[in-house]
């Protein structure tokens, strides 16, 4: 079976150890990226905002867009969608210790058929889960079909470096040292093999907005951060 059909079973396995090991191996960069990607939305006062999140995971990033809502004094409702049960429940822990779960909730369903009418949310937001997409045109379309007219898009994503040498270091990185530290600490042989393909294997950049542009979104633009290694892709609904 292709290993992003069967996604949902291999992030249960390692979900014990995946925000440990984030962390870790980014050495808490990863904190502030997400942090960087949600003031990247634009939140005004109005009265209350539907917002998705899309492969939720164990919360991270919803959990930082709903404190930006509450800087900002403004409503939110997210739901957060993902196929991994393991890494939701430890989400749902992570979300009542905060006292979020009014606010945030969780619920299992895949990115490729969200059971979600047409035009339901203002905003959808997606951290670390395109490259995992099955079908990644189809994913991106099914974003822009759950949305509002004029609603917003945000994307974090790896990518690669453009400079030579930080590229090598990188290409060295994800192909031997998160690979062997993943493997030590999650027990699992596969997972952080598979993630470190997902990653060497996905389109970014300027390529990854003309996808974006052809589900149906416009005003697509790239931020790249820390060299390139990671980006944030933000768009609006037509």
């Amino acid at each position: 079976m292709n290993e992003k059909q069967n996604i949902g079973s291999l992030f249960d396995r390692i979900a014990g150890k995946y925000d440990f090991l984030n962390h870790l191996l980014s050495l808490n960069i990863d904190k502030w990226w997400r942090r960087k990607a949600v003031r990247v939305i634009t939140i005004n006062n109005r009265e209350d905002y539907q917002c998705l999140d899309v492969a939720i995971g164990t919360g991270d990033l919803a959990i930082e867009l709903a404190r930006r809502f509450k800087e900002q004094q403004a409503i939110c409702h997210i739901i957060g969608i993902d196929l991994s049960t393991e890494m939701m429940r430890i989400g749902e822990e992570k979300v009542k210790k905060r006292g979020l779960q009014d606010c945030l909730v969780f619920q299992q369903a895949s990115a490729l058929e969200m059971p979600f009418a047409d035009g339901s949310f203002d905003i959808v937001t997606c951290a670390y889960g395109v490259r995992n997409f099955s079908k990644l045109d189809k994913g991106l379309a099914e974003m822009q079909r759950v949305m509002k007219p004029g609603g917003q898009l945000m994307i974090l994503e790896f990518s690669y470096p453009k400079n030579k040498l930080i590229a090598w270091v990188y290409d060295l990185y994800f192909t031997h040292i998160l690979p062997t530290v993943g493997r030590l600490f999650s027990k699992d042989k596969t997972a952080y093999t598979y993630l470190n393909r997902s990653v060497k294997g996905f389109v970014w950049g300027k390529e990854m907005c003309e996808r974006i542009e052809q589900a149906g979104f416009s005003h697509v633009e790239h931020r790249p951060l820390t060299f390139g290694i990671t980006t944030i892709y933000t768009g609006t609904k037509l």
